[in-house]
């Protein structure tokens, strides 16, 4: 792929973020891609992704995805971006609390034949956790 071309696949991801359209998301991976996720573990195949995309979008209506920077290198990229929302439905068995999250990600991704084969999500999910009254911050 040339990276025009990967540059066309993220503009297409993310108009799926802001759109919240987990299909369209899921559609921009291989049928048989892999998404390693802090919040998911190892995701492999649409089905599976789909799962972890729909699991955010339900329990973040408001969710938001504001890419900062897109790096390429051949057929891999990584993006970085903020992510916010406000914890309105059920995440991982924690019932809403109503807080507001926000929280930087890097997504490592590589590429073939236009669509994500594998993609690594960085992310401070204990952050995540504490922000939304799950977990306590240690005191200093």
């Amino acid at each position: 792929m040339s990276r025009e071309d990967i540059i066309a696949l993220f503009a297409r991801r993310d108009a799926a973020w802001k759109a919240r359209d987990a299909h369209a998301l899921t559609a921009s991976h291989s049928v048989n891609g892999v998404v390693v996720s802090p919040t998911g573990g190892v995701l492999e195949g649409r089905e599976e992704i789909q799962r972890v995309y729909d699991l955010w979008f339900s329990a973040f209506p408001d969710f938001t995805f504001t890419p900062e920077d897109l790096l390429i290198d051949g057929s891999r990229a990584v993006q970085i971006a903020n992510v916010s929302g406000s914890h309105s439905g059920d995440f991982f068995g924690v019932p809403a609390t109503g807080r507001r999250v926000s929280f930087a990600c890097a997504l490592v991704v590589s590429v073939e034949n236009g669509e994500v084969v594998h993609e690594r999500r960085i992310l401070d999910f204990t952050g995540v956790l504490i922000q939304i009254g799950v977990l306590k911050a240690k005191p200093r």
